[in-house]
């Protein structure tokens, strides 16, 4: 067993694929991180004051937001990408792990994205779609744009991150969910579907009446859930994954409110597509024939900067550049043009040898490339015009002139720091026998980590084994959660027990709350809306709130009346109310969470009745509560 895991790192070290994939994912990773951050500064001070815009305890905390928007923008356009990566996995370990996110705002994807964080750390996805890239390529201006070859990786690049990240967590749920009455009547992705405070605004009631097809989802998840660590990597069984695993999570992403779960983890298959298919796309979203032909000067490392740029946003290759001493003379439309002319100006050729010069071919190029065509038309506009010539007049006329080769570098050229580069390159080639035996016990003590998760609480836990009670037991269980803390907080390896029978049974109730206005007439705070359902923007982390820990089937009355406190002092202020002179009255009513199949479940829970439970008022920002002491019992 352990002689077959070298010989396949061995083999997948040295096998050689394409980036296209990676550079993706880490962009799409980027995006998903990105949106968190500006969903945290939304809902700052519900999240983050313990109570909302009167008791403030972290007042900086929009500011390292921020700051952390700003390297989640260096990691969506690969500008100084090691630094980047490891300021966002240090930014989410943080935040998650030393604020209220994790405790009362867990956004089911959290430890998710910190494990895919750390994958980052040492994939190469700064060679494609990436500012480093460019970067590179400015440092030796000298060397044509075409004579840079495409960047490949080892197919591990790909792999492993699937295999810990995905893999791992499909089988340690498919454990979980074995214990689940409802995940085993089939019904898995139905219950979640017909409760209100789980399903989005798009209406998918036409499917969940449908027992057969819902029924087939939920065995077809078990069953891809259990696999996917032994078949994944197989090439005949990729695509059949892939699509799979696309749809089952853009529909969480749809169907759901907790949409950042769904585009998280949508993201890694990125990593599954087949190569084939990203050459095919290239070759759709690549002009056939070049729509503009671009003459420059070869001995001016201005000039040739500047191809290399133009060149690296021309991503449909709408634009080909040639340098004029060695091509102009191909071309009749240039004939009329002194050499010494053509080397002042950067000069274009349109398909109908229409020549264009200066700031106007600039604008041509913009506009042929069409994603930048917006620019292309705005630097055509009077007086943006004239300043840019004006401006472009003086660079040109002041830029310096080097005789050099077209093989020509200079010393500059910046130094592959990454630790893909380090380790997977320098080490691996060196020593392949040796990375070899260190990346398999690298990974065998992580499989040991998974282990210990999905042994201690999917199996244990779930069968009420009293572990705990035995002395032998009790340092072994003490070190395992330990194990587990530390596995959790650097990796993301966590039990994926989301949604089963100890959450839904005995859900049979859900909270609302309105107001009454000053003109005496009862509004619904923008909150729950009269069905039941969390409005936008009150989804992911603060759905995870509402549905998974204030209201649960036990609803723990210290806990409800926190999480009213602090949305009463959130929405009432953002709603523009004064806190101190309005009567908020808390709403319930009956639903049902069946773990057997029922036509239209969902509309029956989206039409039952409020009943007023309660009232809550605000005097001189202290909350008073007039609540059952059990709301359970109601």
């Amino acid at each position: 067993m352990y002689k077959t895991l070298l010989a396949t790192l061995s083999e997948l070290t040295s096998k050689q694929v394409p980036v296209t994939g990676i550079g993706l994912f880490r962009l799409f990773y980027g995006l998903v991180t990105l949106q968190e951050i500006i969903f945290l500064l939304y809902f700052n001070h519900l999240i983050f004051d313990p109570i909302p815009y009167i008791d403030v305890e972290f007042p900086t905390i929009p500011f390292f937001l921020c700051l952390w928007a700003v390297i989640a923008s260096f990691v969506v356009v690969g500008y100084r990408y090691s630094f980047a990566v490891t300021s966002n996995y240090i930014f989410w370990i943080v935040f998650v792990n030393f604020t209220t996110m994790q405790r009362d705002f867990d956004g089911g994807f959290d430890i998710f994205m910190i494990g895919a964080g750390f994958f980052l750390l040492f994939m190469p996805a700064d060679r494609v779609f990436s500012l480093d890239n460019l970067r590179r390529k400015l440092s030796t201006p000298f060397t044509p744009y075409y004579n840079y070859a495409k960047p490949t990786v080892s197919a591990l690049a790909y792999l492993l991150p699937v295999a810990i990240c995905l893999g791992f967590l499909y089988f340690d749920s498919s454990i979980h969910k074995m214990f689940a009455q409802h995940w085993r009547n089939g019904l898995g992705s139905w219950l979640p579907s017909t409760q209100p405070y789980y399903v989005s605004a798009v209406d998918m009631s036409w499917l969940l009446n449908l027992e057969l097809v819902e029924k087939t989802i939920g065995y077809t998840i078990l069953v891809f859930q259990f696999s996917f660590i032994f078949l994944f990597f197989r090439r005949q069984f990729r695509v059949i994954y892939l699509l799979i695993g696309l749809s089952l999570h853009l529909g969480i992403t749809l169907s759901l409110n907790i949409y950042p779960f769904g585009l998280g983890m949508a993201i890694f298959y990125t990593l599954l597509v087949p190569f084939s298919w990203w050459r095919f796309i290239g070759k759709q979203m690549t002009a056939k024939q070049p729509a503009l032909t671009v003459f420059y000067d070869q001995q001016c490392p201005l000039c040739n900067r500047t191809v290399l740029m133009l060149n690296h946003f021309d991503i449909f290759s709408r634009v080909t550049f040639k340098n004029a001493q060695q091509h102009a003379m191909y071309y009749p439309a240039l004939m009329g043009i002194s050499d010494e002319t053509l080397l002042t100006d950067l000069y274009a050729l349109d398909a109908h040898n229409k020549i264009y010069s200066g700031v106007d071919t600039y604008s041509q190029i913009l506009l042929k490339m069409g994603y930048l065509a917006p620019i292309g038309f705005v630097l055509r506009l009077p007086v943006i015009y004239q300043i840019a010539v004006k401006k472009y007049r003086a660079i040109a006329d002041s830029r310096l002139r080097i005789p050099c080769s077209s093989d020509c570098v200079i010393s500059e050229k910046l130094l592959d720091n990454t630790l893909y580069h380090h380790i997977f390159e320098q080490f691996a080639t060196r020593k392949p026998k040796a990375f070899a035996r260190k990346l398999s016990k690298i990974l065998i003590a992580i499989l040991f980590l998974q282990l210990n998760s999905s042994i201690h609480y999917g199996l244990f836990y779930r069968l009420d084994l009293a572990i705990e009670k035995s002395p032998i037991s009790v340092p072994i269980s003490q070190a395992s959660n330990a194990l587990i803390m530390v596995s959790q907080l650097f990796l993301g390896i966590t039990p994926h027990s989301l949604y089963l029978h100890d959450h839904f049974a005995g859900y049979d109730h859900i909270l609302a709350i309105t107001y009454t206005d000053k003109d005496g007439v009862e509004q619904w705070l923008p909150f729950v809306n009269e069905q039941g359902r969390l409005l936008a923007p009150n989804w992911g982390r603060v759905q995870s709130m509402w549905a998974n820990i204030a209201v649960t089937q036990t609803i723990d009355n210290q806990r409800i009346r926190k999480f009213i406190m602090k949305v009463t002092a959130f929405w009432g202020r953002n709603s523009g109310l004064d806190i101190n002179n309005t009567v908020f009255h808390i709403q319930m009513k009956k639903i049902d969470a069946p773990t057997e199949w029922i036509h239209d479940q969902l509309h029956k829970n989206l039409a039952s009745h409020w009943t007023t439970i309660g009232t809550v008022r605000w005097s001189n920002d202290v909350i008073s509560f007039d609540l059952p002491e059990n709301i359970n019992i109601l």
